[in-house]
């Protein structure tokens, strides 16, 4: 049983919420700077992480599964209009090939079959489309705590979800971890979490709260058994680690671009 949507909202109004959420953006942010003309989804509930995209983009959906529940988005009288949808997790509602961008989150720790859902992101990915997601990670607090989205349903390891991705036919590319902070309301004050956060990554680098990884869509012949011929592809934005780390208040603009790069 998914948590419901109303819940996770309210959850992104307190102060655990709102530090999981810019130390999430400012990975996504450095890792995909530019969308514009881009098609981009969200699956699980993911409004507070396509919020920065939605001027720049072409098109924005936060689709949320049937099973948890819908919030309209954005509020209302605001931008574009409605741009929720409620839907089967294991058969969206979407042509094949259609999104360049998409965003997990709160989607496979609670997942009826991980790997149908991830099947299904793959149909209406385009070639070459990135995938990105955002799941609670197996060794950091938080999982361990119900009072947020991110200790309910199955929490994972590295290895355990660069299975599920390579089985469905996705290749990580690029891995990182954030939430370093305790998931309690005094320690998740903006000052207080970029400190834990800029510590973090440097001595306890396995314990962030959340792990994220980016994966490209791999299109190839299927061969009996469930392997797969690779097929050659253009080098990706995003390929390394620093990729997926959080832009520093004193980095210089040559450098971020490297670490984009």
């Amino acid at each position: 049983m998914r948590t419901d949507a109303l819940d996770i909202a309210r959850f992104y109004r307190t102060p655990p919420g709102r530090a999981a959420r810019d130390m999430v953006q400012r990975r996504i942010q450095a890792l995909w700077p530019d969308v514009d003309g881009l098609d981009m989804l969200g699956f699980g509930y993911a409004p507070p992480f396509l919020e920065p995209f939605r001027d720049g983009a072409r098109r924005t959906i936060a689709f949320m599964p049937a099973a948890q529940g819908a919030v309209p988005w954005p509020s209302q009288g605001v931008g574009k209009g409605g741009l929720t949808m409620l839907g089967d997790e294991q058969r969206f509602g979407f042509k094949e090939a259609l999104f360049d961008r998409v965003i997990l989150v709160h989607a496979l720790e609670e997942a009826a079959d991980p790997a149908r859902l991830l099947r299904e992101v793959w149909r209406v990915m385009a070639p070459e489309g990135r995938l990105l997601v955002i799941a609670a990670h197996r060794s950091g607090l938080w999982s361990r705590v119900d009072s947020t989205p991110f200790g309910h349903g199955r929490p994972f390891s590295r290895s355990q979800l660069g299975g599920l991705l390579s089985d469905a036919l996705f290749e990580p590319v690029a891995w990182s971890r954030a939430l370093y902070a305790p998931p309690w309301r005094f320690a998740c004050g903006p000052k207080t979490v970029r400190a834990f956060e800029s510590t973090g990554e440097r001595l306890w680098p396995a314990f962030g709260g959340l792990i994220l990884s980016e994966a490209v869509k791999h299109v190839g012949a299927v061969r009996p058994g469930g392997a797969t011929q690779r097929v050659r592809r253009k080098s990706l934005e995003g390929a390394t680690r620093p990729a997926l780390s959080p832009r520093s208040d004193t980095t210089s603009h040559s450098d971020e671009q490297k670490g984009a790069s």
